[in-house]
């Protein structure tokens, strides 16, 4: 049962969508750091889990092992044994019964080792079967380690040029930044103001220019009258 929990939980990491790990990360340089370690960190507790799950594998091949060495032991004494007994069958039966004792005692042990050996052919195979399952699935999780520092290297990037841009963009907001044109027709018509008040000016003044030989034009014509009527009266 902790077996195939290891197993589902690195199983689990290894198909991990570091896309989906990575949506959450708002400070990329700390996060994307933090995720590394956390993810190596799972790596190790998956190595040390990994290498118990291998070394009672290792252990139970060892045990099967010594089982079929001891079996086979225990397999040429009984056959000794059986072999002594024959041969003393006829010259001394007591003899003969008590070796062929042994060869059944001997034979015994065989078959409880052989025993053993078949009870730990299951479990050895399906051991294997998970230590090959764990072992693909930590070869995933490098992979997907990999991938991840790649990704981390490239979105760090990323932020540093939107950062930038950003910063840009904040300065450029900061600076009141005007048409060329809009402030040469802002002094046009300054300009134009005071071409129209000059104007304006001159007008007036000619104005009273004018008033003023108006007047000078009736002195005169009022002087032309008294003449004339100066001759009138001298003729009569």
């Amino acid at each position: 049962m902790a077996q195939q929990s290891i197993l589902g939980r690195i199983a689990q990491l290894a198909r991990a969508n570091i896309n989906a790990l990575l949506d959450a990360a708002e400070d990329p340089d700390k996060m994307l750091d933090q995720m590394i370690r956390d993810y190596i960190n799972n790596i190790r507790d998956a190595e040390e889990a990994v290498a118990q799950t291998i070394g009672n594998l290792r252990m139970m091949e060892e045990d099967s092992r010594e089982a079929q060495k001891t079996a086979a032991d225990w397999g040429a004494k009984a056959a000794a044994a059986a072999g002594k007994a024959k041969q003393l069958q006829a010259d001394n039966p007591a003899e003969a019964a008590r070796f062929e004792n042994l060869a059944r005692v001997a034979l015994k042990r065989q078959i409880t080792f052989e025993e053993q050996v078949d009870d730990l052919a299951a479990p050895i195979a399906q051991q294997t079967e998970v230590v090959t399952k764990l072992k693909s699935g930590l070869s995933g999780m490098h992979v997907k380690l990999e991938e991840l520092r790649t990704k981390r290297d490239e979105l760090v990037g990323r932020a540093k040029v939107a950062e930038a841009q950003m910063k840009v963009q904040d300065a450029l907001k900061s600076i009141n930044i005007t048409d060329p044109t809009s402030e040469l027709h802002r002094f046009e018509e300054k300009i134009r103001r005071e071409e129209a008040r000059a104007a304006g000016m001159a007008e007036v003044a000619a104005s009273s220019l004018d008033a003023q030989f108006d007047t000078l034009d009736d002195v005169a014509e009022d002087a032309e009258v008294e003449r004339r009527l100066a001759e009138l009266n001298a003729q009569n």
